[in-house]
């Protein structure tokens, strides 16, 4: 392990002793790294490690409290977003910033500060989207669009502005394996050209596969220097979290008849706008005790069908969805909450939680219904203590790192915020939890627990859902894997017999049914 972070090429960008305070944290404590000229640089560490508060320092989103940036060897200030561009300084975030009722080519038009029309500029980008293997649109409004097309618009984005050095912050998170060996293709290519990349992830396998050097961060404190070729992704885990993490573990289900908790029986519903995926005749069942997995590309109707489960988008007959027997389909959300089901978006940040509104207001707003009792009096008032004893406690259940007691959920870095809407549905121990991709952009150690706490859940007695584009995490969690492609949902997998081989070819559209690959691979 080197600990002095030295390299041989000319330095790029270089932090010295760069500090930033809130109240009384540290988020970044005396940080020193230097990033190359054509190399990918990790940037690893635990959720609440400081990572995101660096990035947000080099791109000019906050102002460091001391030390020092220096760019191509000259101190520089970079006071906001537009400095750092012109510098040549390109960020990709997290937590996307999209206007939904535009399109992709406005969105893209925005940040280029050009007037240039918007033709040409859809132009450009479906050709460099197609040339760098990321599939986009530039005429679909992206309230339309899945998570994963979104981050394919994030990039193309930025890779449009020319930057010299790109900050990537969890770029594969919401991608497909296929999806991500292609954007692998391209950070590769632009390392060629002589760009750099700061890269944060989680998934150290590819941080492995793809990084020259890696910078590792605790508690806002850089801890080590490395080669990561040269580390297993256990050693790199023990160095973010300075212990080991351990996998989940799925112990098997009990023998006997289980209970229907979930049933879906025949749900359809037609494309919600232009950009939208029609679903066909889907039929689930979800047993008490189990874990049903959802593989599938992104874009293929998963949002959709998580719309239509959680009540966000109601169906036209009652008996289309069944919670623990009781007919759903006409019920909203909170209706379906009060049978005994919770719910958790992929999109965390405005959908799973109001950004503004903090950790104790956000559970009240989830919870005012099935919780009535303990949080609202008799006459009409939140109880504060309940609320704030029931926050503190998910809080620490889930080991949610946080600036100040009760924060809004915008302070939170995506991975705390992540754990603490899981937390907050797995505090009520629900009898059907549906949760579309439950460790987007969350460290190793914190996935393990949701997953460990999703299989508890179900061998507790309840049934999960999981909707996830991770196929480590469905292969790790499920009793079954099933595969929507185009709308349509695949007949689910018993784990024993899922193989990546079967699963990938449904991915890709394969019937199961009638395909002699599939067969083959069966």
């Amino acid at each position: 392990m080197n600990n002095t972070g030295s390299q041989t090429k000319a330095d790029l960008l270089e932090v010295r002793g760069l500090t930033k305070i809130f109240g009384s944290l540290k988020a970044c404590d005396a940080v020193d790294l230097a990033i190359a000229k054509g190399e990918i640089h990790a940037l690893l560490g635990e959720n609440g490690a400081g990572k995101s508060t660096l990035v947000k320092m080099l791109f000019g989103s906050l102002e460091p409290a001391s030390g020092d940036i220096l760019w191509k060897s000259s101190s520089v200030r970079i006071s906001n977003p537009g400095e750092a561009r012109t510098l040549g300084i390109g960020m990709v975030f997290q937590h996307f910033s999209l206007f939904e009722a535009l399109t992709a080519a406005e969105n893209i038009a925005l940040s280029l500060g050009k007037e240039t029309p918007i033709s040409e500029i859809a132009e450009k980008a479906r050709a460099l989207s197609k040339a760098y293997g990321l599939p986009l649109d530039p005429f679909a409004l992206v309230g339309d669009l899945s998570v994963g097309e979104r981050q394919r618009i994030e990039i193309v984005r930025c890779l449009l502005q020319e930057p010299e050095l790109i900050i990537l912050d969890e770029p594969t998170s919401v991608l497909t394996p296929q999806e991500a060996d292609k954007l692998f293709e391209t950070l590769e290519r632009l390392r060629s050209e002589g760009k750099s990349i700061l890269y944060i992830s989680h998934r150290l396998e590819e941080v492995k596969r793809l990084c020259d050097r890696a910078t590792v961060l605790r508690h806002g404190k850089v801890v080590a220097h490395c080669d990561p070729r040269n580390e297993s992704p256990a050693s790199l885990a023990r160095m973010m979290v300075g212990d080991e993490v351990v996998g989940a573990e799925r112990p098997p289900r009990e023998a006997g008849e289980q209970e229907e908790m979930l049933g879906i029986c025949g749900l359809s519903r037609k494309p919600a706008g232009p950009f939208s995926v029609q679903l066909h005749d889907i039929w689930l069942t979800v047993k008490s005790g189990e874990v049903i997995g959802i593989a599938g590309v992104a874009g293929n109707g998963q949002g959709e069908f998580f719309e239509a489960v959680s009540g966000e988008v109601l169906q036209e007959a009652p008996n289309v969805l069944r919670i623990r027997g009781k007919a759903a389909g006409k019920l909203d959300i909170n209706d379906r909450r009060m049978l005994g089901a919770a719910f958790v978006p992929e999109e965390r940040l405005g959908h799973g939680a109001a950004p503004t509104l903090r950790l104790s207001e956000n559970l009240l707003l989830s919870r005012f219904r099935t919780d009535a009792s303990a949080f609202i009096s008799n006459v009409g008032l939140v109880v504060s203590g309940a609320l704030s004893k029931a926050s503190k406690r998910i809080v620490a259940d889930m080991d949610v790192r946080k600036s100040a007691e009760d924060p809004e959920a915008s302070a939170l870095s995506g991975g705390n915020l992540q754990k603490f809407i899981i937390g907050r549905e797995l505090d009520r121990q629900p009898s059907v939890m549906v949760v579309n991709q439950p460790t987007w952009g969350v460290d190793a150690g914190a996935a393990a627990r949701i997953r460990q706490a999703l299989i508890d859940l179900a061998r507790a007695g309840s049934a999960v859902l999981v909707i996830s584009q991770d196929l480590d995490e469905l292969f790790e969690i499920s009793d079954s894997i099933a595969v929507m492609h185009n709308g349509r949902l695949s007949e689910p997998l018993p784990i024993g017999d899922a193989t990546y081989e079967k699963i990938g070819l449904l991915m890709g559209g394969a019937d199961a049914a009638a395909s002699p690959a599939v067969k083959e691979a069966v």
